[in-house]
C-alpha cells in the first residue's frame, strides 16, 4: 500500500514538474500557429476541400459612418489550393453574392484564372489588385509548410482578450499578421498591406460544428483603419461538393467596362 502511494505520489510530482517545465519553455510562433490550427479544427481546417458560407452583412459609408446597405443574403463558396504559396494573391477557386431583396449588390467569381463580376470579366491588373486587397486568411493554413518565416510580433489586447501576434512571411515575401487569442487558440485577427489601405480584419462569435470545425460567425473589414463591413454567417458547411459552374462566368459575358 506503501509503496503504491508513493509510487502515485511520484507520478503526480513528475507530471507537476513536465507542466511546469512546459509552461516556462519560450513561447514560438510556430507552437501558437500549431495551436491555433488545432483549436480550429485540426487537419479539416488546414486542409478543407471546400467551405459554403451564408448569412448577412452590412456595409458601411466611409464619408458618413452610417450604414449603407444591407445585403439580407449573403453568401460565399470556396474550394482551395493546398499549394498555396502567395498570401494575397488569388488561389483556389471562389465566389461570392450580395442581395438585398430581389437586388444584387454585387456577385464575384474566380474560377481559377478568370474575375468577373455583374458588370463583365475583369481585366487581370485590376483583378489582381482586388484580390490583393482581399485574400489573405487561407495563408495560415499554409504557414506551417516549407518556405514560408515565422515570428512573433508583440502580443496585443484585442476586444479586451490578451492575443498573440504571429507575423507570417510567404516565400514571395509577402508578411500577414495573425492574432490568436490566448485562451482559446481561435483566430480573432488578420491584417495586411493592401492596394485599398492597411486591411485589419476581427473575428468573434465562434462556434464548433458537429465535424470539429470552428467557425467565426462574426468578420468586421476594417481598410486604412475605417471599418468597411461586417459579415455575420448563420451556416457553414465544410467538405460538401461545389459544382465547377459555380465559379464560371455566365456563358457570352464580355469584358466589364
Amino acid at each position: 500500500m506503501i509503496s503504491r502511494v508513493i509510487g502515485s505520489a511520484l507520478l503526480a510530482l513528475a507530471a507537476a514538474l513536465s507542466t511546469a517545465a512546459a509552461a516556462n519553455e519560450p513561447l514560438t510562433a510556430r507552437a501558437v500557429i500549431e495551436r491555433g490550427i488545432a483549436a480550429h479544427g485540426g487537419e479539416l481546417f488546414r486542409n478543407p476541400s471546400s467551405l459554403k458560407l451564408s448569412g448577412t452583412a452590412t456595409f458601411y459609408d466611409a464619408q458618413t459612418g452610417k450604414a449603407g446597405s444591407t445585403a439580407d443574403d449573403y453568401r460565399m463558396w470556396r474550394t482551395f489550393d493546398e499549394a498555396r504559396t502567395s498570401a494575397h494573391g488569388a488561389s483556389g477557386k471562389v465566389r461570392i453574392t450580395a442581395r438585398a431583396g430581389e437586388r444584387t449588390l454585387f456577385d464575384i467569381g474566380y474560377d481559377g484564372k478568370t474575375t468577373w463580376t455583374e458588370r463583365g470579366i475583369m481585366p487581370k491588373a485590376k483583378a489582381d489588385a482586388y484580390w490583393a486587397s482581399n485574400f489573405g486568411f487561407g495563408i495560415v493554413r499554409r504557414a506551417l509548410d516549407e518556405g514560408f518565416t515565422l515570428s512573433l510580433a508583440p502580443p496585443r489586447n484585442i476586444g479586451g482578450r490578451e492575443t498573440h501576434i504571429v507575423r507570417i512571411t510567404d516565400p514571395q515575401g509577402a508578411h500577414t499578421l495573425f492574432g490568436f487569442d490566448v485562451e482559446s487558440g481561435f483566430i480573432t485577427y488578420m491584417a495586411f498591406d493592401a492596394p485599398r489601405g492597411f486591411h485589419e480584419r476581427l473575428y468573434g462569435d465562434f462556434i464548433r460544428l458537429d465535424n470539429g470545425w470552428v467557425q467565426a460567425r462574426s468578420v468586421t473589414l476594417l481598410y486604412g483603419g475605417v471599418m468597411s463591413n461586417t459579415v455575420f454567417w448563420s451556416s457553414a458547411a465544410v467538405g460538401e461538393a461545389v459544382e465547377d459552374s459555380r465559379f464560371q462566368p455566365p456563358a457570352g459575358m464580355g469584358m466589364a467596362d
